[in-house]
């Protein structure tokens, strides 16, 4: 059986994209390593994002960037990089795992897709684990890159996430071209009374 594994990284930050990725493996492949993103050291999910896409039988990964998620919302943000994610593999699955408790299909997406929602999953599945490596380690080399740009913001910290340092830094700088102005209408009126 040919199993995806669906995860995202970065719905709750304040900057940057949601990412998505979906990663294809037979259901009896393993990498002895893997576990949930969230609990891995930085250097490790380096180190097994490359030994994850080397070994898996197809992936993709998608992103949608703050305008977009401030038009639609992230919901509709993350649904729809997972979407793109699985409608650019090259193989079919026999079945797709997702993170989380919610998915839904495109209206126009083939309705006999077997797929199957798992909260926790990133911790629970390994499959998901890979998708939420991948996802993941993307997202942060795309922080440390706006990092450059901005370096003002410390993006390589932090990487949009709503720390107190961030905080600080948008009350200090405003808001620049990467911010989630849905995410911080409350800091937009403070610096616009303020200002």
């Amino acid at each position: 059986m040919i199993i995806c594994g669906i995860d995202e990284a970065g719905r709750g930050p304040l900057a940057g994209p949601v990412v998505a990725a979906a990663v294809v493996f037979e259901n009896d492949f393993r990498i002895e390593e893997v576990n949930d993103s969230k609990v891995l050291k930085e250097s490790e999910r380096e180190r097994l994002f490359f030994k994850i896409i080397d070994n898996c039988l197809d992936y993709r990964i998608s992103l949608i960037n703050n305008i977009e998620i401030d038009n639609t919302n992230i919901l509709r943000a993350t649904m729809k990089a997972m979407h793109l994610a699985i409608a650019h593999l090259n193989l079919r699955p026999d079945k797709y795992l997702i993170d989380g408790n919610y998915f839904k299909l495109p209206d126009n997406y083939e309705k006999d897709l077997d797929y199957e929602t798992i909260v926790g999953g990133d911790a629970k599945v390994f499959e998901i684990s890979c998708a939420s490596i991948l996802a993941k380690v993307t997202r942060d080399n795309i922080m440390r890159g706006y990092h450059i740009r901005y370096p003002e913001y410390n993006f390589h910290k932090h990487k949009g996430y709503p720390t107190k340092e961030h905080y600080a830094l948008i009350k200090l700088h405003g808001l620049c071209e990467i911010h989630r102005k849905s995410f911080l209408k409350n800091i937009i009126s403070e610096l616009n009374s303020s200002g």
